[in-house]
């Protein structure tokens, strides 16, 4: 029975834009479209939705709004988003087998409790009220760990995800490996930047850079290593396009600060500069998997 149970739900709050993200882990191997596609069609409150894996992901206003539950067409969806004290609080609701989804969240890991407040299952209507600790969403780039002869940034910045998450700061969320300019001819092999992302716990916001700092302190190869962090969501236009041309061309130091001073991006040399560029650069597309990995050409 434990396996019917959803794994982890994380909710991510940017208050400054009245959004949270909940990021659900479906007890199904692969997730269920289903649930995405149902939720976004059925649900004023979200602005997007996608599936990677079995992680559901869903970015949502604050708020409420009423749902026109229709079977097969608008079955389920999310009727509320409130924030109290140190909690986020989602309100489900769905028809027959959706209804019930609500009930499997009860048990999975990062829920402080669910409040059932109509039973569903079958033709019945079903409401379920989740809640879990408010979080927060820090992306962190890096660059320049290794060299010629060793090392890979993106083998290191996934171990350093794991040590954030064992610390207990919150949950290492993703990896992504974002390719840029192959011309660079400072690059030392395949030119990629790395993006982690965190949902951590408010207390930790500001230790996180810290701790990554001083792993990469202690294990980077290169003498060029450094890091730039965002706080928020979803990274700016600015940020994207900034990415964008880092894959076309060469870019300059210069170029990277004034992206990371538009958009509130702390940049950390942890030996040096020239990570920098790299290090900004990831932070643009860190939830684009495919046109981060992509070539210029193809995109």
């Amino acid at each position: 029975m434990e396996d019917l149970y959803y794994k982890r739900i994380v909710a991510m709050v940017d208050k400054g834009l009245n959004l949270v993200e909940l990021v659900e882990e479906h007890p199904c191997p692969n997730g269920a479209e289903w649930v995405v596609y149902q939720y976004q069609r059925t649900s004023p409150l979200i602005v997007s939705a996608w599936r990677e894996g079995n992680k559901h992901h869903f970015v949502t206003k604050i708020g409420k709004a009423e749902l026109n539950l229709i079977p097969s067409l608008s079955a389920a969806g999310i009727e509320e988003v409130f924030l109290k004290g140190d909690n986020v609080h989602i309100v489900h609701a769905g028809l027959a087998g959706a209804g019930v989804g609500a009930e499997m969240r009860k048990k999975a890991e990062n829920v402080v409790d669910v409040i059932i407040h109509q039973k569903g299952g079958g033709s019945k209507l079903g409401k379920a009220e989740v809640i879990t600790p408010k979080m927060e969403k820090v992306i962190v780039g890096i660059d320049d760990t290794d060299t010629k002869e060793e090392g890979a940034t993106w083998v290191l910045a996934n171990e350093i995800g794991k040590v954030v998450e064992k610390k207990g700061y919150g949950y290492y969320m993703d990896h992504t490996i974002v390719q840029l300019y192959p011309g660079n001819p400072n690059k030392t092999q395949n030119c990629v930047s790395i993006a982690l992302t965190f949902a951590v716990y408010p207390k930790y916001k500001y230790k996180i850079d810290d701790l990554i700092k001083k792993e990469l302190k202690e294990k980077s190869l290169s003498d060029d290593t450094a890091m730039a962090i965002y706080y928020g969501i979803t990274p700016s236009k600015s940020m994207k396009l900034f990415t964008l041309r880092a894959k076309r061309e060469l870019v300059s130091i210069e170029d990277a600060r004034a992206v990371a001073m538009q958009n509130d991006i702390r940049i950390i040399k942890v030996n040096g500069e020239g990570g920098i560029i790299g290090a900004v650069a990831a932070l643009g597309l860190a939830e684009h998997h495919d046109i981060a990995a992509k070539l210029p050409e193809d995109i």
